[in-house]
């Protein structure tokens, strides 16, 4: 029996398949949960990375190993005579001659064993990425126009060891007791650039390709370059910690809100050529971080502000978060300072930079990809 045919269908149509709904999302979206997972086992290991760093720092433990053998230095000394090896290559450098002579080798050990500690955690970090990335790219799991992103992730790796060394090596020069502090700023600073990056790419997998699209048309530009502007802030401020790190500036001058009486630091620029004491000068790098804090926190407070009137819930409540932990940064920077900065403090000074940098960035995320909620809710 024949069938009625549609008045506005054309003699000779055939009918179409039509796609099942949500078809377009899923085409080459590949294994976006899964690489969502690995990419969050890289995170929590380099944010272990940059804590286990700022300890190796603050015990002084980064110049003990005097070379750099990506292969076999995995391998620790695995006898006495192996151990004395060491340590009379510990023996040769500035360090141990100008402030440890005398050094046992029970107290060289502790120093050996954070630093070996240090870059083993960089091996595996980058053995987890190698495997990860070569199984989903070997699996064809990977979403359209993300192995790019992915593979750029392990060059930063890469990078980052390379400047490991660049900047351990700085600290076996004639006259150095350690490390060049610009070169330690570079390394810190390029850990969260990484730690950042991978932190995005978490954001960004959590949410469907067309939830992200229709996000975007509901995003607030404005908050978004204003939270940009907010990114580069903090990460300037970063990497004055990390000089201050550098030099022990933290310790130089134990009173706030003054240094030492003035509101400049006695003799800020006395070192020669001048350029020196924005790196070397205890005194004006501590002065820089410390106006940088003020600065940075003044604008935090405009964007948070500008952030309350955003309709979106979790904006609101993220951007909530950044203002109470850049507070809290505030507060511990200063009394950081007040006690000479001692290790406890300092690292979780160091740590609390990281929840914030993690937080910003998730603010900056959600001012251009806000999460759909209901009108009542709004």
């Amino acid at each position: 029996m024949a069938t009625k045919r549609n008045i506005f269908e054309d003699v000779g149509d055939t009918p179409k398949q039509t796609a099942a709904p949500g078809g377009i999302d899923r085409a080459g979206t590949g294994a976006r949960g899964l690489i969502r997972g690995w990419l969050m086992v890289l995170f929590g290991l380099v944010l272990v990375m940059i804590v286990v760093g700022g300890l190796t720092r603050l015990t002084d433990s980064g110049l003990s190993i005097t070379e750099w053998k990506p292969v076999t230095g995995a391998m620790p000394p695995m006898s006495e005579a192996a151990w004395t090896e060491e340590l009379e290559k510990y023996r040769a450098i500035p360090e141990y001659q100008l402030q440890n002579k005398g050094m046992t080798m029970a107290e060289f050990k502790v120093i050996y064993w954070w630093e070996w500690g240090h870059r083993q955690l960089g091996r595996f970090i980058g053995l987890v990425w190698a495997v990860g990335f070569v199984y989903f790219l070997a699996a064809k799991k990977i979403p359209n126009g993300w192995t790019g992103r992915l593979l750029f992730i392990g060059g930063l790796g890469g990078l980052q060891g390379a400047i490991g060394w660049w900047m351990v090596s700085s600290g076996l020069e004639e006259g150095m007791l350690d490390v060049a502090s610009y070169r330690l700023a570079t390394h810190l600073g390029l850990a969260f650039v990484i730690f950042g990056f991978i932190a995005w790419f978490i954001y960004l997998l959590g949410r469907s390709q067309a939830d992200l699209l229709q996000a975007r048309r509901n995003g607030d530009a404005g908050l978004a370059k204003l939270s940009s502007v907010l990114v580069g802030f903090v990460f300037v401020q970063i990497i004055l910690g990390a000089l201050v790190a550098g030099i022990d500036a933290g310790r130089a001058f134990p009173d706030w809100p003054l240094m030492a009486g003035g509101f400049l630091p006695p003799q800020p620029f006395d070192l020669m050529p001048l350029w020196r004491n924005f790196f070397e000068d205890a005194g004006l790098v501590q002065f820089m971080h410390r106006m940088a804090g003020y600065l940075l926190f003044a604008y935090g407070i405009f964007v948070w502000t500008r952030a309350r009137r955003v309709a979106n819930d979790q904006t609101r409540f993220t951007f909530n978060a950044v203002i109470a932990v850049m507070t809290l940064q505030m507060v511990l920077g200063i009394i950081t300072v007040l006690y000479s900065a001692p290790w406890q403090l300092a690292i979780t000074h160091q740590l609390g930079a990281v929840i914030l940098w993690a937080l910003i960035l998730r603010g900056r995320f959600l001012a251009q990809y806000p999460r759909a909620q209901s009108i009542r809710g709004a």
